[in-house]
């Protein structure tokens, strides 16, 4: 009877990771609706091309290498041990606790786990759009998720030594959103502001042309964090961890609405007007601002975190154009500047202060040298950018050879006296 408990207890586990693995994959629709919101026309159908297209590479190398170098059976701390490819072996392997009791299946445990390296590179997708090429973005993610991404998460999640130090993230503001922003971060640096962007010392609004879709996107991702969150608990099988998960959704909950209204609001203060896409990387601020440590605030600490986060997308946002940082879609400010906030905010329940501080650090500075690396060392060898005719074109026809929407290119080219040719 005692063995089949453990069995059931082994399947609903299994199952539960699998079903919450799920939910982060679908973030990937989220972020690729999104992105498709906040660029122009013209850049559409790339954006969509980038992002299965990343989906499926992460979804290969950390297959090949990602996973066995962020949980390796070696390494030193600081350096993983190397090998290669996911084996057969691991469909039947299982995770077990000190204890001894069993958790769930090995293979789960990759499936899971790969969903958040496809997550970070999705964020670089929105950061450097409408003037990147295709292909040397793609090459960039094959770095991205092979090596990039695993060896941090490898000091913090597999064991290294971030979290000897007792550095704390749950479900990553740091090893998957802050690696995220601050390789995008490297790569806008590298790339350049769009044209016409900054002129004259003025920053030009090139709004997005599509809000809906982008409303639509942010309220995947705020329904795909539940599964970020609330799997990151990893198991759901007892009592204490079932009330666990709930507190958890309960808290990503709030804190996203928080960072709703904190966006909303301050940007109402500002501008005079209710700015959807300030409230929209809000809603995503607020969310990566809970995520380093969603179980143990109470709700209305989360509400204050999230709320927090949603004020400091704002003020990231107008503080990078101030720098001549393009930033299409907001991505290195809700992802990099909160996921800073969301790692510094743990020690208000629990955790060293300066060792978070530490593990921000060295996370940032770890992703953005070796992406800045990498990022230059492909614009020397393939060039990032696009030129400028393709750019004003749009590098939907320059790099995907066809158009999202076509029939709205079409009736542009039928009213020349409001729309005239070039």
């Amino acid at each position: 009877m005692e063995d089949k408990i453990i069995e059931l207890a082994y399947a609903l586990d299994t199952f539960y990771f699998l079903v919450m693995g799920a939910f982060v994959m679908w973030m990937a629709a989220g972020f690729t609706m999104l992105e498709s919101g906040l660029v122009r026309a013209k850049n559409t159908a790339e954006i969509l091309t980038k992002n299965i297209a990343l989906y499926s590479i992460a979804v290969i190398m950390y297959m090949i290498v990602g996973y066995n170098l962020m949980y390796p059976a070696t390494g030193t701390g600081i350096i993983p041990g190397l090998s290669f490819f996911l084996g057969a072996d691991h469909a039947t392997d299982a995770v077990i606790a000190s204890g001894g009791d069993i958790y769930y299946s090995g293979i789960a445990d990759h499936f899971f786990q790969v969903v958040f390296v496809a997550t970070a590179c999705s964020i670089i997708s929105g950061a450097v759009a409408e003037r990147m090429k295709l292909w040397p973005f793609l090459l960039f993610c094959v770095f991205m998720t092979s090596i990039i991404y695993p060896v941090q998460g490898y000091w913090k999640w597999g064991g290294g030594f971030l979290d000897e130090a007792g550095f704390s993230d749950f479900a990553g503001s740091g090893v998957v959103h802050l690696c995220g922003a601050a390789a995008a971060l490297a790569g806008v640096m590298v790339l350049g502001a769009r044209t016409g962007k900054y002129t004259d010392g003025k920053v030009n609004a090139m709004p997005g042309a599509n809000l809906p879709l982008a409303t639509l996107g942010t309220f995947i991702l705020w329904l795909g964090w539940f599964g970020f969150n609330g799997g990151s608990e990893l198991i759901i099988s007892n009592v204490s961890e079932a009330n666990a998960v709930s507190m958890i959704l309960v808290n990503t909950n709030l804190a996203a609405a928080g960072g709703v209204m904190g966006a909303l609001i301050l940007s109402k203060m500002m501008f005079g007007k209710s700015d959807l896409t300030m409230a929209l990387n809000g809603a995503i601020g607020g969310l990566v601002s809970i995520t380093a440590e969603p179980l143990a605030p109470t709700p209305g600490l989360a509400l204050v975190v999230g709320f927090i986060g949603g004020l400091i997308v704002v003020f990231s946002i107008i503080g990078l154009d101030k720098l001549r940082i393009d930033d299409p879609v907001g991505a290195i400010s809700a992802h990099g500047t909160c996921g800073i906030w969301g790692l510094l905010a743990v020690s208000l329940t629990s955790g060293s202060f300066g060792t978070q501080l530490y593990g921000t650090i060295v996370i940032f500075l770890w992703t953005f040298i070796v992406s800045y690396l990498f990022w230059s060392a492909i614009n020397m060898i393939y060039g990032l950018r696009v030129n400028a005719n393709q750019e004003d074109e749009g590098v939907d026809i320059a790099e995907c050879g066809l158009e999202a929407y076509p029939e709205f290119s079409k009736s542009m080219d039928s009213a020349p006296s409001v729309y005239p040719k070039k």
